[in-house]
């Protein structure tokens, strides 16, 4: 894959006295946090947990998603804390046609896709949905060589 760094206009060196690993989690502000679950639970196969003082977090891999509720008080949170405003790509190894199974058994709309896009480490097949809040799921596939 052929990618391009670019330096910033301006007068930062790029120096940083440490380096990003990963991602720990994301918080997703929602309406409805049990609809949200339940619908990540039924699309995606996550697992629900609940966690501290009745905090819920979506749980896949290594990673999870905390689910805030708008207007909820003792969460750090953006200057927006607007539902629908996030656009997320999941990665699996299940196939194009093991996902389309799988939502029209779960009666999940399809949104757009297949369609091949670019991803962090190559090409990839797409396909997206929204979530109860309007957020664009996207489900990502890397083909095997």
């Amino acid at each position: 894959m052929n990618r391009t760094r670019t330096s910033l206009p301006g007068s930062y060196d790029g120096r940083v006295a440490f380096q990003i690993s990963g991602i720990d989690h994301i918080v997703l502000n929602c309406a409805d946090i049990d609809a949200t679950a339940a619908w990540y639970q039924r699309a995606l196969g996550v697992q629900v947990e609940t966690y501290g003082a009745g905090r819920t977090a979506l749980v896949f891999g290594s990673q999870k998603i905390n689910l805030r509720p708008v207007g909820a008080d003792g969460w750090e949170t953006a200057t927006s804390e607007t539902p629908g405003a996030l656009d997320i790509c999941f990665e699996t190894d299940a196939t194009v046609a093991e996902i389309l199974a799988t939502w029209q058994a779960a009666e999940i709309a399809v949104q757009e896709g297949p369609v091949q896009r670019n991803g962090a480490r190559g090409p990839i097949t797409s396909i997206y949905t929204l979530d109860p809040d309007g957020n664009l799921v996207e489900v990502a596939h890397y083909s095997r060589p």
